[in-house]
């Protein structure tokens, strides 16, 4: 039975939502599946992916071929790397302990990427909104200046009458 990790579209028109499961390649894009692997949400910035890592390499040892943007989330989350390391120790390039340490590391400088990231677009969008309430007060300044006169002119005509 040919076996592809793909992705399985849920969520609402507008706002999809994945799982990345282990489904025979027959079988309909939403339809049966062998197992669940993970969930990826586009929607968010940047995108969430949760992924049962040692999931995915064991279904790839088993020959399960990921379709291209499967491969890409598998990639973005080290799945693909670890298949690799597995690879090698299997061959006898490597130890276990090596290969741990290597995927850890990358591990670790992935995250650091991704945190990164996160912290310039919250920082963008705090200086966004700081100039966006500068430019309001600027606005509702102008609009009592332009209409302090027009209050003033309208009391000396009261006056006078």
């Amino acid at each position: 039975m040919p076996v592809k990790i793909r992705l399985q579209r849920h969520g609402k028109k507008g706002k999809p939502f994945y799982w990345i499961v282990a489904a025979d390649s027959r079988a309909k894009r939403d339809g049966k599946f062998l197992e669940k692997l993970g969930t990826y949400n586009p929607n968010t910035n940047p995108a969430t992916v949760d992924l049962n890592v040692d999931g995915a390499v064991q279904w790839l040892q088993n020959g399960a071929q990921p379709t291209d943007t499967a491969k890409a989330i598998l990639s973005y989350k080290g799945a693909m790397l670890k298949n690799h390391l597995v690879g090698g120790v299997r061959k006898g390039a490597l130890t276990e302990e090596q290969a741990e340490a290597k995927f850890n590391a990358w591990a670790e400088e992935k995250a650091a990427k991704i945190q990164a990231k996160t912290d310039g677009l919250s920082k963008a969008d705090a200086d966004a909104r700081t100039k966006a309430l500068k430019a309001e007060k600027a606005i509702n300044e102008a609009r009592i200046a332009a209409a302090a006169p027009v209050a003033e002119e309208t009391e000396a005509s009261n006056e006078e009458e």
